[in-house]
């Protein structure tokens, strides 16, 4: 028997399937949405549920996971962030 891999929500702290999350990576290149899951860098998994990312965002538990350190994100690069993640979000 196989067994899927089991991720954390950043949002809720609900544990699912890897495939129920969307995972975002911090990457060389910054941190994006990661649809496909197979970027390289630090991970960090959110459901596919509006109210997720928003708690993941409020309690700033995204860019916590992802270790983003002192400097985190600016204003702007945190706003694509998000409004890339919510575009994900309605299409599925």
């Amino acid at each position: 028997m196989v067994r899927e891999p089991v991720r954390t929500c950043v949002g809720c702290r609900a544990r699912a399937s890897k495939a129920e999350l969307l995972r975002i990576a911090r990457t060389p290149e910054g941190v994006r949405a990661d649809v496909e899951a197979a970027a390289p860098g630090r991970g960090a998994y959110v459901h596919l549920d509006p109210g997720c990312v928003e708690a993941a965002f409020r309690k700033g538990a995204l860019l916590r996971a992802l270790r983003t350190g002192d400097e985190g994100l600016d204003q702007e690069e945190l706003a694509r962030l998000r409004a890339r993640i919510e575009e994900v979000v309605r299409r599925r």
